[in-house]
């Protein structure tokens, strides 16, 4: 099958990418060619990678036509959609832009997931966000609670964290409490600061209006008018799970974030996580969001380091489960056995 699109030279250029990196890309993962001649593309291959293809190019040059980079990680992402993608998809995510940072790069999401997720966040009072590393689940999160603040729809914002060690005794840190506290936070620092500017940050934390807490400091409070951003949520215990999501107050809006495949508990402890997934299911007003692999928007290498882990994983629990189930029929044949009736009954 052979397909002519019909695309200006910039936005061509924009399509092919630098030393056409993007079209070379395309080509290999979708089996068709892509050649441009007399001011017009063509895609060449069968029918439904031509499909395919035709799909992301018309996508790319929606981007490069309202003066987006079309950019090697959109493609991508794209090419490993391309099973689910929808016409326009790319376009739609770059259209929706949360806030901009201190130097002036907007914040959107990335990924079909992290769509849902915002939406999630702009649609529920409270949202459960778990997923792998990288998936943007506290930056996107800190980005929908700095804009909220900014609008005045909120009156100030608390972000928090289980201060527990990633399977480190650490020892003593040197310090008033605020210094020792501070590195389990250090990565809620970086987002305000990367969002907001250090400047801005400090001003609104000296005021009271930006707190930055481990999750202990919240027992006992009512938090009315803010926006609360648990971070880490798969080291809480079950009981400061509930601590914390009772003291939800009027006019605010939170949400906990977690990575359940990432627990430094004790092996014989539950994560409050997982439990509140359980619990909280059926509740009205509250909900759940999981990122995967897809997800990840850091280096395409850590994507490929966490679908591993996954297989792994997966592959793990399979086996687990055979040699329990040969145990059980092992059991049971022993059992059998022992009740049947001897010869000389």
């Amino acid at each position: 099958m052979e397909k002519e699109l019909d695309f200006s030279a910039e936005i061509q250029r924009d399509i092919f990418g630098m030393q056409d990196a993007h079209v070379r890309k395309i080509e290999k993962e979708l089996q068709v060619s892509i050649v441009s001649r007399n001011g017009s593309m063509k895609v060449i291959g069968e029918e439904r990678n031509v499909e395919a293809a035709v799909v992301l190019l018309e996508d790319m040059a929606g981007l490069s036509e309202h003066g987006s980079e079309v950019t090697s990680q959109q493609v991508d992402y794209a090419l490993d959609m391309k099973d689910d993608a929808e016409p326009g998809m790319l376009q739609k995510m770059d259209g929706d832009i949360i806030c901009h940072t201190v130097s002036g790069k907007p914040v959107r999401p990335k990924t079909v997931g992290q769509q849902k997720y915002i939406n999630a966040i702009r649609d529920n009072l409270i949202v459960f966000a778990n997923g792998p590393a990288g998936t943007g689940k506290t930056f996107l999160a800190m980005a929908m609670a700095i804009t909220a603040f900014m609008n005045g729809e909120v009156e100030r914002i608390i972000l928090t964290r289980p201060a527990i060690e990633a399977g480190e005794k650490l020892g003593f840190l040197p310090g008033d409490l605020q210094s020792k506290v501070d590195p389990y936070l250090r990565p809620l620092y970086d987002a305000l600061y990367q969002i907001m500017g250090a400047e801005r940050f400090q001003a609104n934390m000296e005021k009271g209006l930006i707190e930055v807490a481990p999750l202990a400091y919240m027992r006992g409070r009512t938090l009315d008018n803010a926006y609360i951003i648990l971070d880490e949520a798969q080291n809480t215990t079950p009981e400061q799970m509930k601590m914390f999501l009772t003291r939800f107050g009027f006019g605010s809006h939170a949400v906990i974030t977690g990575d359940a495949s990432q627990k430094d508990l004790a092996p014989d402890r539950r994560s409050g996580l997982d439990v509140a997934m359980q619990v909280l299911k059926h509740v009205d007003g509250i909900k759940f969001i999981t990122l995967d692999a897809r997800d990840v928007v850091r280096h395409p290498l850590v994507q490929k380091i966490v679908k591993a882990y996954e297989n792994y994983e997966l592959a793990a629990a399979r086996r687990s489960r055979e040699r329990q189930d040969k145990q059980d029929r092992f059991g049971g044949r022993i059992e059998q056995r022992r009740n049947k009736p001897g010869r000389n009954d």
